[in-house]
């Protein structure tokens, strides 16, 4: 397995067990949305500047990312689609009309 499969997984594996979406991942680690997804279908190849950012906002060090893994290991899952709403409380629809 090559490096950039290895940080994919990695990477996808780190943000979904601590319950990050791609977007707040992106976004505390200032790397546009598109690109963390690129990491992680293993279509780009990041700088070292941005793998310490994402380390730094994972957890972990830099090593880490790059670690081998268990190919017989189940492939992280998915977060839920959507936003939690703020508060804790759902929020209510208003009705124009």
């Amino acid at each position: 397995m090559d490096a950039r499969a290895r940080l994919a997984w990695n990477v996808r594996h780190l943000r979904s067990t601590r319950g990050l979406s791609q977007e707040t991942l992106a976004v505390d680690s200032r790397v546009a949305a598109p690109y963390l997804s690129g990491i992680e279908r293993g279509v780009v190849n990041p700088t070292i500047d941005v793998l310490d950012r994402l380390a730094a906002v994972l957890g972990v060090e830099v090593d880490t990312l790059l670690r081998s893994y268990d190919e017989s290991s189940e492939a992280p899952r998915p977060l839920r689609a959507g936003r939690k709403p703020k508060g804790g409380r759902s929020q209510s629809i208003l009705k124009i009309g």
